[in-house]
């Protein structure tokens, strides 16, 4: 109930002060669960993929966030899980797995921190280690326009066009069963790398 309220705050404003357009809704697996790849560009960025997926997901959420008490208990309240982005936490990569596997989509940003501009580049392996430990899909996701509507250094919130461009999941290359080879997950970050880059700039393009 708490999540819905959210996303309902969430649609008003993504039709409010952010026009959000959404595009590739129709290339979201269907009745399974799967890995969401999202480019990590503003403190917005949670809302918008909340209300573009248009279904409850789990969200991994930097650890200081539970430091408040109020915000910690909300976050988890809304199926929210810490990780710490200093450190390797196979904890909350064990959470993530075992969200996926109790048939919830999770929401994991590959770059770890927000980022400034146009490229991508150094990506974390963890969406596509869950994946490939899941074999499950991962579903990369272009985000434009919410760094205008809260810049890094400027924390404010103002209105800005959006766009949210799904693109094909990436399926990991791994055997149904058995361990996961390092190869494989390096290799699919790469490919994650390279799509959420494509969708960045063909959002950018639509944007113009």
């Amino acid at each position: 109930m708490l999540y819905r309220c959210f996303w309902l705050v969430g649609v008003l404003l993504c039709r409010t002060i952010w026009p959000t357009r959404v595009e590739g809704l129709e290339r979201l697996p269907v009745g399974v669960p799967y890995v969401v790849a999202p480019v990590h560009r503003s403190y917005i960025d949670f809302i918008v993929v909340g209300v573009a997926l248009r279904r409850l997901c789990r969200f991994m959420v930097k650890g200081t966030v539970w430091r408040s008490s109020l915000a910690g208990r909300l976050a988890t309240y809304v199926g929210s899980f810490p990780v710490d982005r200093d450190h390797a936490d196979r904890a909350a990569l064990r959470t993530a797995e075992q969200a996926v596997l109790g048939g919830d989509p999770i929401v994991i940003f590959p770059e770890g921190r927000r980022k400034e501009g146009p490229l991508v580049e150094d990506l974390f392996d963890g969406p596509v280690w869950v994946s490939c430990r899941t074999r499950v899909p991962v579903v990369p996701v272009g985000l434009v326009g919410t760094e205008r509507a809260m810049p890094i250094d400027r924390p404010r919130i103002r209105p800005a066009r959006i766009r949210v461009v799904i693109g094909e999941p990436i399926y990991p290359d791994v055997e149904i069963t058995g361990r996961v080879r390092r190869r494989a997950v390096t290799e699919g970050t790469e490919h994650l790398r390279a799509a959420l880059q494509e969708l960045c700039l063909a959002g950018a393009r639509g944007l113009d």
